[in-house]
């Protein structure tokens, strides 16, 4: 009787194992799913390649759309279809909002700031913040700002890197000049964190990114309970969280007084903050914080993540850098500028190949890579999936610009000819829908131009006076924080261009 009992005890888990454990998902196609546990293993397996996992598996799938299975009734689906992106974002907007399952795992740090917000509230910032991105004179000081940024810290660090002959973490140097950027532009405080290793924003984007970083993890546990308890014993990396977000709140209330002080004097200077300032609903100490926590992050995190794979993508293609040179060549030759004059606004736009590399390297490498809604109602998404009410959506644009039904069989190639009119030579835009690095819809960033300017301003400046040569051939190994960055930083040699 005894080895009966031993018997059973030793081949009962055994059991369980292969009952629950192996059996797959009826459907050949999305992730496997297992009684129970749902997805989860596959998610355990795969979180070090998450990104490329949903590649793999939503490519598979006859609509792009797979089921995420879950314990409970409420499910997770995950689409790179762009007819469910344009149901979602724009046609049935009001069905697929954040909704509280998202905010709430955000809430730490982002607060009820634009990026984290739903209803009245988001409505609100979007429309300040839009009247300001659409003046006249914010482009004239996105302009002015960003010649001055170039000029005077951005070439002197690439001139005593080039000096020196070391190699430098441009994706750090990268984050340094657009957060003294949006804290110029948004709230008149000149950071000067780009090549000053004590000023006073360094603490605040080392407390940023780790708060972004560890914030972005709790998407990817298995259990939310896990993380939720450590938040409750203040342990682990939760407590790290805690510490981060103390700076990081510290920063930023700092910012609100001062510039509520300054407003108090007859000749301060109008910028975003002093508009929601002005706003008698929102100029609560703690929804200011929450403004300026996401414009740092939207104006620091994405444009240097967007920099930094674009120049990572580039040194992989010196064609295509060959090409932009040519471009470059050809505006000056046209307006008589000098190299180390910074292009003007209207120079810019002439620059057809240069948007779209940029744009290319945006579908590839989106600095949000993913984004999550919530339904608030039962659905059925144009490709006929079902999605219930409460049931948590995310339309994944990483894997968007990989799909071989979006961009034909080219897709997972480097080619900025695919957004140039063959007509004219004019840049092409593709429907937003299809194209979503910028959102799409009500949501659509109403900092992108802002971005492009940026964008194009830094590069035109860096190339046609510096070689950028990142050593090795191997695609960096990709870091999934609040956005799309480089794990350890992409460090590049930097040289002065002859001739």
């Amino acid at each position: 009787m005894a080895l009966l009992i031993f018997i059973f005890l030793l081949c009962f888990p055994i059991s369980i194992f292969f009952i629950f454990f192996t059996k797959k998902s009826s459907s050949e196609f999305g992730f496997k799913s297992y009684p129970i546990v749902g997805s989860f293993p596959g998610l355990v397996n795969n979180r070090h390649r998450f990104l490329d996992w949903t590649v793999e598996t939503l490519s598979r799938c006859p609509t792009q759309t797979a089921i995420f299975r879950r314990p409970g009734k409420q499910q997770l689906i995950m689409t790179a279809n762009p007819s469910n992106v344009e149901y979602m974002l724009k046609t049935k907007f009001e069905s697929f909002p954040k909704g509280q399952q998202f905010t709430s795992v955000l809430e730490d740090f982002l607060g009820h700031g634009i990026f984290n917000s739903d209803g009245d509230m988001w409505w609100k910032q979007r429309k300040t913040a839009s009247y300001e991105f659409s003046t006249k004179s914010l482009r004239d000081f996105v302009m002015s700002n960003v010649t001055v940024e170039i000029n005077t810290r951005l070439v002197p660090v690439l001139v005593e890197a080039a000096t020196t002959g070391k190699l430098i973490d441009l994706q750090d140097i990268l984050e340094r000049f657009a957060f003294d950027n949006i804290c110029k532009l948004a709230f008149n405080v000149d950071c000067a964190c780009l090549g000053h290793d004590g000023a006073v924003g360094v603490n605040f984007m080392r407390a940023f990114e780790t708060a972004a970083t560890i914030i972005s993890q709790r998407f990817r546990s298995v259990a939310s309970c896990a993380w939720r308890i450590k938040k409750k014993l203040n342990i682990g990396s939760e407590r790290v969280l805690r510490e981060s977000i103390a700076t990081v709140h510290k920063f930023a209330d700092e910012i609100v007084r001062n510039r509520i002080d300054q407003g108090r004097s007859s000749d301060h200077k109008e910028d975003l903050l002093s508009r929601f300032i002005s706003k008698e609903e929102m100029n609560s100490p703690e929804i200011l914080r929450d403004i300026v926590i996401s414009f740092i992050l939207a104006g620091r995190d994405t444009t240097s993540s967007a920099l930094s794979w674009f120049f990572w993508l580039l040194s992989m293609h010196p064609e295509v850098e060959d090409k932009i040179l040519q471009e470059l060549n050809s505006i000056r030759a046209r307006t008589g500028k000098r190299i180390g004059e910074v292009y003007g606004f209207e120079h810019l736009k002439m620059m057809n190949y240069l948007h779209a590399a940029i744009t290319e390297s945006l579908r590839l490498y989106p600095p949000v890579p993913v984004d999550i809604k919530s339904c608030a109602e039962d659905n059925v998404l144009p490709d006929g999936t079902f999605v219930g009410k409460g049931w948590a959506i995310t339309y994944n644009i990483f894997a968007m610009g990989r799909m071989e039904s979006i961009w034909g069989k080219d897709c997972d190639r480097f080619d900025p000819e695919r957004w140039i009119d063959e007509t004219n030579g004019c840049f092409r835009g593709e429907d937003p829908s299809k194209f979503p690095a910028f959102h799409a819809g009500p949501r659509m960033c109403v900092g992108k131009d802002m971005a492009y300017i940026q964008m194009k301003s830094i590069v035109a400046a860096v190339l046609e006076r510096f070689v950028v040569e990142v050593p090795g051939k191997e695609r960096p190994e990709i870091l999934l924080s609040m956005t799309l960055r480089i794990k350890g930083g992409l460090f590049a040699r930097v040289q002065e261009r002859s001739g």
